[in-house]
């Protein structure tokens, strides 16, 4: 009984994390109350808060189930780097790798793209969910303190002195990146978004002195 319940538990959880995205999606975030929700995913607005505390608890809920697996590319990265007997050859690789494969994630998951868009484009960074704007800060220092150790790893293995400091290096890559994201999530027929990202992240790094084979 107490393992159904756990499941039936969680079940109410997904759906109303599922109502939330569909409800932000269409209507925005500001104007999306957790009334409308609760009446969306067929539950009383006493189930809501017995999962979320408040809207913005429930976002950030919503935005854990795509920015985790985003995330986990880094870290796997990561971790082949500090294990790898010959890291510094392959710190840019595995920088380029993450990035690529997060790409890839954007454009062929259906869900991450919808919370993608509802994050940079159905939301204002509003007193009710100021916690948005910080977690999307603390996922942006997050990709340039990852991205500036590739480079100073790559960089003092190949002997190479970078054009300018790795920090801002890493602040132009984040800036390419995520406007290239942006862009296509405003028109995905636009452009292929792997393609692109892989053509014009090569090109800033050779301008940053690295040959990319």
């Amino acid at each position: 009984m107490a393992r159904r319940t756990k499941e039936e538990a969680l079940e109410t959880r997904n759906k109303l994390l599922d109502s939330a995205e569909g409800l932000f999606q269409s209507q925005g975030v500001t104007r999306t109350t957790l009334q409308d929700i609760a009446l969306h995913a067929g539950v009383t607005r006493g189930a809501v808060y017995w999962h979320f505390k408040d809207k913005a608890d429930l976002f950030d809920a919503m935005m854990e189930r795509v920015t985790l697996p985003l995330e986990s590319y880094f870290s796997h990265e990561q971790s082949l780097e500090e294990t790898s007997i010959d890291s510094g050859t392959q710190a840019l690789a595995h920088t380029r790798s993450a990035i690529l494969k997060a790409l890839h994630q954007i454009v062929n998951d259906p869900q991450t793209r919808s919370v993608l868009e509802i994050a940079s484009q159905k939301v204002e960074y509003v007193e009710g969910i100021r916690n948005v704007r910080l977690r999307h800060l603390t996922a942006c220092n997050g990709f340039l303190c990852r991205v500036t150790q590739g480079l100073d790893t790559a960089s003092r293995q190949k002997n190479l002195k970078l054009p300018v400091p790795s920090a801002l290096a890493a602040r132009g890559l984040h800036a390419l990146i995520d406007g290239l994201i942006q862009n296509w999530l405003l028109d995905p027929q636009a452009f292929d978004l792997s393609e692109a990202g892989q053509s014009t992240m090569d090109i800033y790094f050779k301008g940053l002195g690295f040959s990319i084979e």
